[in-house]
């Protein structure tokens, strides 16, 4: 089985360098990063979209969630008709609409960091041919898990788990620059060490962990607030997320930025001159 990869990040790299059978991908266009980690995932560069269409049996999409509707179009246009996955962070609607335009479509959902460690990641997919799909991981340390409720459901899953995991993260970097703010940032760590120990260094955890991704987070935000919003629930929390790393989004692929360094960028959006440093 040959199975094509749009396209390969660090998450992507990763899932495609355990996938079993003849693994794909189209370079046009692709930066020289991307072209390292597709070599290094021992993937094989057939060019163009359109190649990858006429030879894959399989294509699995791993994007930025506000492309995948974009990418999805460009598969669906040249009359893929193939399994198309969609594993990426989405709404359930989006990912029905999604599903609409193929004959056969598998949901996904990604939880955890790039496939890199046993027990560390884990491809939740929903849909009739999930467990043919399942089935390309079968043996790795990437773990799959079935989910009942055709489309859209695994995509719940993972706008569950994203929704508490970065919509927490968020809001504690929100907390901080109010504090600093208010000029009452030593006075509530204090409080935290006596009431919430571990939570001061929970909030530079979010700091180096989510800036250098802040960029990608906001639209995430955006599906999980689209999420709420389809069931008749708040949708603010996710907007409100949305905004934090919509204002981190200059952080992109910079690591070791700092928390400080993070909290300027909160209360003072927009000033492009501020740079992230690493801690001394």
């Amino acid at each position: 089985m040959a199975i094509g990869f749009l396209h390969p990040g660090a998450m992507g790299a990763s899932i495609a360098a355990l996938c079993r059978g003849e693994r794909l991908w189209c370079g046009d266009g692709r930066s020289d990063a991307t072209r390292t980690r597709a070599d290094e995932a021992g993937m094989d560069d057939v060019g163009s979209l359109d190649a990858l269409v006429e030879r894959a049996d399989t294509i699995v999409a791993v994007c930025p969630p506000a492309s995948a509707v974009a990418v999805a179009d460009e598969v669906a246009s040249r009359g893929f008709d193939g399994i198309y996955v969609d594993v990426n962070a989405i709404s359930p609607t989006t990912s029905r609409a999604i599903g609409g335009r193929f004959t056969q479509f598998v949901d996904g959902g990604i939880v955890g960091p790039p496939a890199e460690s046993a027990d560390s990641t884990r491809l939740y997919l929903s849909g009739k041919c999930a467990p043919a799909v399942a089935a390309l991981w079968s043996g790795t340390f990437l773990e799959t898990r079935l989910v009942d409720g055709g489309a859209g459901a695994a995509s719940a899953v993972k706008m569950c788990y994203a929704g508490w995991t970065k919509g927490s993260a968020a809001l504690l970097l929100a907390i901080r620059a109010l504090a600093v703010a208010e000029g009452v940032d030593a006075t509530m760590l204090t409080e935290w060490a006596t009431s919430i120990p571990g939570l001061a260094a929970q909030a530079e955890r979010a700091a180096s962990g989510s800036a250098p991704k802040a960029w990608r987070f906001a639209g995430e935000l955006d599906e999980i607030a689209d999420s709420f919003a389809a069931h008749g629930l708040p949708e603010g929390f996710g907007r409100a997320a949305s905004e934090v790393y919509e204002r981190l989004a200059k952080f992109k692929d910079s690591p070791g930025a700092t928390l400080d360094a993070v909290i300027d960028a909160l209360i003072h959006p927009g000033l492009s001159d501020r740079l992230p440093t690493r801690p001394a």
